[in-house]
Order: C-alpha cells, then sequence, then structure tokens
C-alpha cells in the first residue's frame, strides 16, 4: 500500500504539469486580454462626451453620447487603433455653461482624454473650448451652430479661434439665410416676428435669419425675446396677435418652443411657428401635440433614414438596444466619433503612452480629415467647420417631423 501511494504522487504530478503546459500554450496563442493579439496588455485612451444627459434637453444628449459609444464599440472590436483599447468618458454639462466648463476640466486633468465630442449647446462650447485647448484636446462638435466659435464676432475679419475646435455641423450662418429662403419663396411668407432666448444659438440663428428675410423683401414686424425656462409666454402673444403674422420665427430649442406654439395656437393665432435644429426632435410634437401641426423647422443634412450611407449605422444603433433615440444628431456624433478614432488611429500605434505632443499629433491629423462618414463628406475648412451645407426643412405632418426639402445652400 505505502509503495503504491508513493508511485502515483510522482504520476500526479507529470499529469498536473502537463495540463499546465496546455493551458500555457493556450493563452500564448489566443489574443491578449483586451482582444490586441498579441502577449502584451492594452494601453487605454479616453474619447470624452460633453452633452445634457440629465434634465429637458437629455434627448439630444442620450442620442449624442450613445452614438459615441457605439462608434467606440465598434472600433475596439476592429482593433482599429492597434495596441490600444478606447474608453467613454462620458460627463453631463446640463446644457449649462458653468457645468460644462467643470467637466471640461475634469477631462483635461485625465491624461489618457485624447479628444472629445460635444458640446450640444453653443453657450456651452464657449466655455468649454478655452479649457480643452490650453491640454491640446481635440474637440469635435456635432451639434453646435453658433458662427462665433470658429469666426470670431466680426464677420468682416473672421479669424480661427481654437485650432483644436472642429464641428460637423454647419453654421447658423448658412442655417438662418436656409431657412429665411424657405420662409420667403416656399411658404411666401412676408410679415414674420422673429423671438429668441437669449443665448448663443437661438439668438445667432435669428440674426442670421433676418438679414436673409429682409434681403428677400420680407419684413420683421417684430423682434421678441424670452428667457430660457419660460413657462407662461402670454405677454409676449398678446402683443404678436394684433400683427396677424405669416410666421413666427424662433431660435432656441424644444423646451421652451413647444409651450409657446401652444399658447400661440390657444391664443388663436394661427401662423405656423418656425425653428433650427434645436427644436428638432419628437418631444417638441409630443408636448406640443395638435398644436404642433404645420409647425417648420431646419436641421442639419438629409434625413438620417434616407441617406444609403447611414443604413448601417441606423442597423447597428437599433441593434444596440439603446435606450433612447439617436435623435437630431445621432449620425453627426458618430461622424464626429469616428473623426478622432481615425486621427487616433495614425497617431498611436507606436506610443507607449498619451502625452501633450501626442494630442497636438492628433489634433493636426483631425485638420486633414476627409472620408465618407454616415452623414456624408467629413471634413473641414480653414476655421475649422464642416465643408458640407446641406441642410433639410422639415415639417410636422400627422405628428411626425417629415422631410419638406432638402438642399444644399449656396
Amino acid at each position: 500500500m505505502q509503495r503504491s501511494r508513493f508511485w502515483r504522487f510522482p504520476a500526479l504530478l507529470v499529469v498536473v504539469a502537463m495540463l499546465l503546459a496546455a493551458c500555457g500554450s493556450d493563452a500564448e496563442e489566443g489574443p491578449a486580454a483586451g482582444g490586441g493579439g498579441g502577449d502584451e496588455p492594452l494601453k487605454t485612451v479616453k474619447i470624452g462626451v460633453i452633452a445634457p444627459l440629465s434634465g429637458s434637453l437629455s434627448a439630444l444628449g442620450s442620442g449624442i453620447r450613445n452614438s459615441v459609444e457605439l462608434a467606440i464599440r465598434q472600433a475596439n472590436e476592429e482593433n482599429k487603433v492597434k495596441g490600444w483599447k478606447i474608453e467613454l468618458a462620458a460627463e453631463d454639462d446640463t446644457a449649462k455653461a458653468e457645468v460644462g466648463a467643470q467637466v471640461a476640466t475634469k477631462l483635461a486633468s485625465d491624461n489618457a482624454v485624447a479628444g472629445v465630442v460635444g458640446t450640444l449647446n453653443s453657450s456651452v462650447a464657449l466655455q468649454v473650448q478655452p479649457i480643452l485647448a490650453r491640454e491640446n484636446i481635440v474637440m469635435v462638435s456635432p451639434a453646435n451652430t453658433g458662427v462665433e466659435l470658429t469666426q470670431g464676432t466680426d464677420p468682416k475679419n473672421k479669424k480661427r479661434q481654437f485650432d483644436n475646435y472642429f464641428r460637423v455641423a454647419t453654421t447658423d450662418n448658412i442655417q438662418g439665410p436656409f431657412a429665411a429662403n424657405f420662409a420667403t419663396k416656399d411658404l411666401n411668407a412676408k410679415n414674420v416676428v422673429t423671438i429668441h432666448d437669449k443665448k448663443t444659438y437661438g439668438q445667432g440663428l435669428v440674426a442670421a435669419f433676418t438679414d436673409q428675410l429682409i434681403k428677400n423683401g420680407g419684413k420683421v414686424v417684430a423682434a421678441e425675446t424670452i428667457n430660457p425656462g419660460d413657462q407662461d409666454f402670454a405677454a409676449v402673444l398678446t402683443k404678436i396677435k394684433p400683427l396677424n403674422p405669416d410666421l413666427i420665427y424662433y431660435g432656441g430649442e424644444y423646451p421652451e418652443a413647444q409651450l409657446l406654439t401652444s399658447q400661440a395656437k390657444a391664443q388663436g393665432i394661427k401662423a405656423p411657428l418656425m425653428g433650427g435644429d434645436g427644436i428638432y426632435d419628437k418631444t417638441y410634437i409630443q408636448t406640443a401635440k395638435e398644436a404642433a401641426e404645420g409647425d417648420y423647422c431646419t436641421s442639419v443634412g438629409a434625413p438620417t433614414e434616407e441617406l444609403d450611407s447611414a443604413a448601417e449605422f441606423v442597423e447597428a444603433y437599433n441593434a444596440a438596444n439603446f435606450k433612447e433615440d439617436f435623435a437630431a444628431y445621432g449620425a453627426y456624433s458618430y461622424d464626429a466619433a469616428n473623426v478622432i478614432i481615425n486621427a487616433m488611429a495614425r497617431v498611436l500605434p507606436e506610443a507607449q503612452a498619451m502625452t501633450p505632443e501626442l494630442r497636438k499629433k492628433i489634433v493636426d491629423e483631425v485638420a486633414k480629415t476627409n472620408f465618407d462618414g454616415v452623414t456624408g463628406k467629413v471634413a473641414f475648412d480653414e476655421f475649422g467647420d464642416t465643408t458640407t451645407k446641406v441642410l433639410t426643412v422639415y415639417k410636422v405632418t400627422g405628428q411626425e417631423w417629415k422631410a419638406a426639402k432638402t438642399d444644399e445652400f449656396k
């Protein structure tokens, strides 16, 4: 019995050794942790998102975040940035400039952050831009339309504001005139009331619309303002009603616009409301209901669902089972994320860690961007603005936003 026990022990050691060797062989032949395909762990790089993920504009912000997350997932699956794993660092700016500045500072202090997709609001971007610029972190916005973000405040002396800032959405000095052309030429609107919310986006949009409207022979019979967060517009609407306008043009976002159009119709004002991309969300219709019928808005690019180039994005987004729709800026956020990912793929493979020098190289590579994206051609001019000037007018028909006209502004 004792001899047999000693005989089994070395035999057991041999079996264990063979099993360990087999396990070691599998580990060497399989992919490294994170799917890198080598025996070294992947390094980590981050793409930040700054957008309203809570509050009244969260429907738009969530679409931005989810679309960036989708682009990151796909890039990691394809090992697009060799030797690196991309992580999402999403921050909620609550659509407030001061909060945007705080979360931008947080992202800027993280050495792993190579770029940021955002913001939604131009007023927030004004605070975020300089913070990210100090650290050479590239910022690509899917939604900012305020002209001053790239060209400054003097239209006769345009000057690039920050070399790290780019956007894939066209600007208010394109969107405003595009809307004015539709208003005067397609709707035959001559007498128009304008209203804006005093924010950077709304104010700039109305100014650009007004200039083109007057050039086209139209007239602004009243120029009114409201405050963000207002819910009772009786005072403004009482002044507007006797003017019997052909159109109310609103510069702002859907939380106020949806109440404004509801209260206008309740007062017997028959003029449709028209706005920019800030009201292009199903929430506008869900809140205003029948009062929204016949209203208009403009939004950047062509309808995502109608673009052949966007078919795979739409399919992949739906398959990812996000709780929220990709909304107005999902496709643009996806393209914005891929702008950064493509630049990282050219800069990072030989690098061992993120550095300020690498961040600057990524900015330089983003400036060279030229590819066919989900939304169409993606490229930037000398100011960091998109070279694409396609927009769409949407009309609320049967309680849905339906494309009325898609064209390139010339």
